[in-house]
């Protein structure tokens, strides 16, 4: 074998797979090594002389056919992630495009409004179903992808903290951590752990930590993280606690929380910290909240509420400044603050309408003579409940009027739910200790003002229920035997047979398998109770009808498995109010309300979990009820009543006043006076309906939101779609395993790939569409990891390298000439980044040249050839000689600084701009922090943070000037001999 010439030769290493270039060579021991320079690692390594070979040699056509590919579509791929623009499309959005969802026109609308400018603080504030988490996700994936954002912190109510987890999971590959009430003294004792680990290493390797603030702020341990809102408000006191422990309880849950450094916050449910002042707990947590980080984004369908005090506090939280009193909440000075989109203007892709109209119906459900002794327990529960009621509300015990209300709709919802809650009511008074549920009474003695009644409306029936059973009090004189007389009779109704409504329920599933003609029918039933969720499984399994079932009890998994088996098998699920939370249940249509929640919006809450985007069917909703009751009379009047307010201002236009705690109460209030007074109904509902339309109508003339709405942008949504990323990413990724000892096989619509390093990817898909349509799919875009690389550590060439001649299949047949692909990139500072800046290190540019045979460069001609190779194939003729490469390879650098200067200088431009943004950025963000840390009440923690927050605003400055140091550089990717012929 002839021995390769030191300093200059190029070879191609057999163990690297790749071009390298001979520095030296050495015999040692009989064995000749060589050490070899790899350009595209930029690494010097020793390789065995027998495992090179001439480079010329290696140079496979179809191999290097596959490597120009890979290379020029890579090339296209970094400039889009690196935030390129044009004259057509302005800034790409990246987000909408590497998520595994198809966003819809209003969504991005939503991402482009939100991230238009350098302040990020919005309200979205879209109608119920139109996937605000959806434009949450996107604009926290654009955050990142630009580099603004690492730290992100979700605040949600309980019941949808988990969906929020698989939400970000599914649609965005964004792991968070959710961190519950009950994980936090877990987090507290790892957080110590781990410092006491750090700390050792320290001392043995005598070095100072370098993050102690861990030791006391647990929240530093993720980056990501989703907690629920009742669990991290902060308390001034509790029935029992020291004012220490108070103290010790804020700081580990409110207080590190609001310290630990979030770039974005966003919080779901957002009304719920407008409160009804400002001392209570949920405004001082969101009042934390917005001072934690700079960019917040704050969800509500229903921000206002009827209440314009608490709007206002909202709108405080995302500027101080612009909302300081209730007179400047105008529509023209909330408008920059809100995105907000109605379900009347939704469109999907084809611009059609989003959303399809739904069919409602009352199913009354008569009791026949079989079930006499159902009527009978119906009208003593009645009886006990009416009695209870009013002893409640003479001796004033709210939480045994709960209570009482709370029996009449158990009784209503099934004998299985009446006979449980008899039983434990039964067992909690022959306790003989009068106490009452810690948690009740702090609601009822006042500790937390006036969020009492926000807390008990939050809850739904079950858990109020299993909260009010922990209560050791009578609410009648010789109740015990009251409710054992109950009990009796509900025994006995029980083993009678099935309920009326569970044989009604069978009937209307077989009649809507015949009107459908579907026989495997999907549907979804509701339940205020688990009671009847266990019985309803019981029954309709036991007649040949499979069941899955979802409560408030499940963890993620359990309800994952859950949704996913009502899917794939199960015909039937059966939800409790809390189990439906955050459900996205497109893929059935029918849903049953076997019991109804007093509030009509908790009732289109449940419909909503399967009227939502994507639903490709009429949805049919039917609503159980039984005849000749107290709750038959209401809803039959109050639904006749609240439609002429629904057509008059839509339903959608009626959530803030209809979802609150105010209207809750209201309607309680409806059905409570029906049962003392049955002759009243009429009056009472009407009394209600205009107090309701009053409020209604007050918002629509007040609510600085009311008009606010944006106009889906089709042809946004229509650039993305038809936007050639996926098929960049497509051709890069083949295009690498073809030329890197790889294979794609394409099978149809699909790919089946090899990795050099034996990972095989079966039925691999680009394009989410796609993805969406296959069966057991796999996705691969710029969320995978391995894919990203492609493109972010593009392989460079240098002098000496074989250029090779190439025709272009659809180029001029005059075209002839120099081409090549060039790297431009700014360095700046020459220190490893920190978590502390949020700016890019390095930006990169692309520009291509081309020299005509005469030696002139053609700018627009070299873009057409780049643009070429995007589909056409590069047919490798020839390789230029060693000499001539050198030579072509100088000819196109020249030309390439020279035209390169104005990229250069643009990325100079937007580098310059980004320092100032995050200058602004950093000094308010740390302004902020020490706002948060005054906070704190316990002295030591606040000195420690506040010392802590100087030495990192000191790093973070040191950082800022290092960055204003900039080097250039440029780097060849590709250069090609450009042949006559190209066209056929």
């Amino acid at each position: 074998m002839k021995s390769p010439s030191v300093g200059q030769e190029w070879q191609y290493s057999t163990v690297h797979n790749s071009a390298c270039k001979v520095i030296e060579e050495q015999t040692l021991w009989g064995q000749a090594v060589c050490r070899v320079w790899l350009p595209n690692q930029d690494a010097m390594v020793r390789v065995p002389r027998s495992a090179l070979r001439p480079l010329s040699a290696d140079l496979q056509p179809e191999i290097e056919a596959g490597r120009i590919a890979y290379v020029a579509a890579a090339a296209k791929v970094a400039e889009v992630l690196e935030g390129s623009t044009s004259a057509t499309e302005g800034h790409v959005l990246l987000a909408p495009m590497e998520s595994n969802v198809i966003p819809l026109p209003h969504q991005i609308r939503a991402l482009s409004r939100a991230i238009s400018g350098d302040r990020v603080r919005y309200l979205l504030a879209d109608e119920v179903g139109l996937g605000k988490t959806i434009e949450a996700g996107l604009v926290m994936r654009e955050l990142k992808q630009r580099g603004l954002a690492r730290r992100t912190l979700v605040v949600s109510p309980k019941g949808i903290a988990t969906q929020w987890v698989a939400e970000m999971q599914t649609h965005f590959n964004e792991q968070f951590q959710l961190v519950l009430g009950d994980d936090m003294a877990t987090l507290g004792r790892v957080a110590s752990a781990m410092c006491e680990v750090r700390s050792a290493v320290s001392e043995q390797t005598h070095l100072a930590p370098r993050t102690p603030h861990l030791r006391s702020n647990p929240w530093l341990l993720f980056d990501q993280v989703i907690v629920s809102l009742d669990s991290v408000k902060p308390m001034d006191k509790r029935r029992g606690w020291t004012a220490e422990r108070v103290a010790e309880y804020n700081c580990s849950r409110f207080e590190d929380l609001i310290t630990a450094g979030w770039d974005l916050v966003i919080v779901d449910e957002a009304h719920r910290l407008g409160g009804s002042t400002d001392q209570v707990a949920r405004y001082k947590l969101g009042k934390g909240l917005a001072e934690a980080a700079p960019y917040v984004l704050l969800l509500s369908a229903t921000p206002h509420q009827g209440k314009t005090d608490a709007f206002h506090r909202l709108m405080n939280l995302l500027d101080n400044d612009a909302f300081p009193d209730m007179d400047s909440v105008s529509r023209d000075r909330v408008a920059p603050y809100v995105i907000r989109t109605e379900k009347r203007k939704t469109i999907d892709a084809d611009g059609k309408p989003l959303f399809k109209p739904r069919r409602t119906q009352m199913a009354p459900v008569a009791w026949e003579s079989r079930h006499h002794l159902q009527r009978l327990l119906y009208e003593a529960v009645t009886d006990y409940v009416r009695e209870g009621y009013n002893q409640a509300l003479r001796e004033k015990k709210r939480h045994i009027g709960f209570l009482m209300i709370l029996m009449q709709r158990l009784v209503v919802s099934s004998t299985r739910a009446i006979r449980t809650t008899l039983e434990r009511r039964l067992a909690a008074l022959k306790e003989g200790e009068q106490q009452v549920s810690l948690r009740l009474a702090e609601l009822e003695n006042g500790v937390d003002g006036s969020e009492n009644f926000d807390e008990i409306y939050d809850m739904d029936g079950q858990e109020l229920l299993d909260e009010l059973l922990k209560s050791h009090v009578s609410a009648l004189q010789s109740e015990g035997s009251h409710v054992e007389t109950l009990l009796d009779a509900a025994v006995r109704c029980e083993q009678a047979g099935p309920d009326a409504k569970a044989e009604a329920l069978i009937e209307w599933i077989h009649k809507l398998q015949a009107e459908e003609n579907e026989p495997d029918l999907k549907v979804l039933i509701f339940t205020e109770f688990v009671p009847t969720q266990q019985m309803l499984k019981e029954f309709l399994e036991a007649r040949g009808i499979s069941v899955v079932t979802l409560n408030g009890s499940m963890d993620m998994e359990e309800r994952g498995a859950a949704q996913d088996a009502f899917r794939r098998s199960h015909r039937v699920l059966v939800s409790t109010d809390a189990g439906g939370e955050g459900l996205n249940l497109q893929f059935a249509h029918v849903v049953i309300n076997y019991d109804i929640p007093w509030n009509p919006m908790r009732l289109e809450q449940r419909i909503g979990r399967v009227d939502r985007i994507g639903q490709p069917k009429t949805v049919q909703a039917i609503n159980f009820v039984l005849e000749d009751s107290v709750e038959f009379r209401v809803r039959e009047v109050l639904e006749q009543k609240l439609s002429v307010i629904f057509e008059e201002f839509g339903i959608d236009k009626t959530g803030d006043v209809l979802d609150s705690a105010q209207a809750g109460e209201l309607f309680e209030d409806v059905f409570a006076s029906a049962i003392l007074n049955p002759d009243g109904i009429e009056t009472s509902v009407d009394h209600t309906v205009a107090r309701i339309r009053d409020e209604i109508q007050q918002v629509r003339e007040t609510s600085a939101i009311y008009g606010i709405s944006e106009e889906p942008d089709v042809q946004a949504a229509e650039r993305l779609r038809s936007h050639p990323l996926p098929h960049w990413v497509e051709r890069m990724t083949v295009g690498y395993l073809n030329s890197h000892g790889g294979a794609a096989s394409r099978k149809r619509s699909w790919w089946d790939l090899n990795w050099p390093d034996g990972q095989e990817h079966r039925k691999a898909v680009f394009n989410a569409r796609e993805a969406d349509r296959l069966t057991d799919a796999t996705l691969l875009n710029l969320e995978n990891t391995r894919v990203r690389g492609l493109a972010l550590n593009l392989p460079q060439i240098v002098a000496g390298q074989p250029l090779p001649c190439v025709t272009v299949s659809g180029l001029p047949a005059s075209i002839s000439g120099l081409w090549g692909l060039f790297e431009i990139r700014l360095q700046a500072g020459m220190h490893q980044k920190t978590n502390l800046l949020r700016i890019p290190v390095v930006r990169r540019g692309y520009v291509s040249v081309f020299l005509s045979e005469e030696d002139k460069l053609f700018l627009p001609t070299a873009r057409h050839i780049w643009d070429s190779l995007q589909t056409a194939e590069a047919e490798v003729q020839a390789t230029l000689d060693q000499d001539e490469s050198v030579a072509a390879h100088e000819r196109l650098q020249i030309a390439a600084e020279q035209a390169g200067q104005e990229l250069f200088e643009a990325l100079q431009q937007a580098h310059i701009a980004s320092m100032a943004r995050e200058e602004e950025r950093g000094t308010a963000s740390f302004a902020s922090r020490r706002k948060a840390i005054e906070r704190v009440g316990l002295p030591e923690v606040r000195q420690f943070r506040l010392s802590r927050c100087d030495a990192d605003e000191s790093e973070w400055r040191h950082e800022l000037q290092s960055a204003r140091q900039i080097v250039p550089e440029i780097r060849p990717l590709l250069m090609l001999r450009i042949i006559k012929g190209g066209a056929q």
